[in-house]
């Protein structure tokens, strides 16, 4: 992986006409305009069971949920030191796990209100997983500047990111493995297999906060709460909150082995 990277200089910062390009930011906004345009695309190719209205409604929700908490687990990432800065850097500060959960969060709220029974997650699997393919690559361009960097190791995956160490480019395996996931969840939307409304949203959620749990343990994490980052301890209430469809999964395999 180094030798692929060797020209590539972390943080990757270049100069356009004289200014310096903030790549992770440049790639954060793509990333969600390349997500919603997918988005659209992917509804006027399907039959949505959601009026118009309502699917406005949810993303509505979605977003202004996503906006809360993305900031408040941020914030408990290291609440000893943010509670030191001002309030536009914890305002700026951000984490894509607690954006999913809030939007997730902010999605079932909306539809209680506008009394929507339909799932609505299938829709906005793929456009999600593309987008965070896309601000993944920018978090691994920015290098030690942004939180996404693991702890120094030997393994032949370590990449110097800015501060003469080689670390984990955890950004990296990231994009590894949801590029697999994008191609599996794509898959099964075309295959035969049966599957009820939202469960290939469920699938994106267990599997990635599963995977996000586990790389934790190789980010150096500054602060933890019963030896857990605030990322784990969201991680965990997520599956908790999807463990019906955990355990709805466990018995189809199980089904499946024993017919075998």
């Amino acid at each position: 992986m180094n030798n692929l990277l060797l020209s590539i200089s972390i943080p990757f910062e270049p100069i356009v006409f004289g200014v310096k390009l903030n790549m992770h930011l440049i790639l954060e906004y793509l990333a969600f305009f390349i997500g919603f345009r997918y988005y659209v695309f992917l509804r006027k190719r399907s039959t949505d069971a959601i009026s118009s209205n309502n699917r406005l409604s949810i993303l509505i929700g979605a977003v202004f949920g996503a906006l809360f908490l993305s900031r408040l687990v941020a914030f408990f990432e290291n609440p000893v030191t943010h509670i030191q800065e001002d309030w536009l850097y914890n305002l700026n500060n951000k984490t894509i796990m607690g954006g999913l959960f809030g939007g997730l969060l902010g999605v079932e709220f909306a539809k209680k209100i506008i009394g929507e029974k339909q799932s609505s997650g299938d829709l906005f699997t793929l456009p999600i997983i593309l987008g965070i393919i896309i601000g993944r690559v920018g978090c691994f361009l920015a290098g030690i500047k942004e939180f996404t960097f693991g702890k120094e190791t030997t393994f032949f995956t370590g990449i110097d990111l800015g501060d003469g160490l080689l670390r984990h480019p955890i950004a990296l395996y990231e994009v590894v493995f949801l590029i697999f996931l994008f191609i599996i969840i794509q898959r099964l939307q075309k295959s035969k297999i049966k599957h009820r409304n939202g469960d290939l949203f469920k699938l994106f959620m267990v599997v990635y906060f599963t995977l996000r749990f586990c790389i934790e343990f190789i980010k150096p994490n500054p602060f933890y709460f019963l030896g857990l980052s605030s990322i784990q301890i969201l991680c965990l209430i997520c599956l908790v909150y999807y463990h019906k469809f955990i355990l709805r999964g466990i018995s189809y395999v199980r089904k499946k082995l024993y017919i075998l």
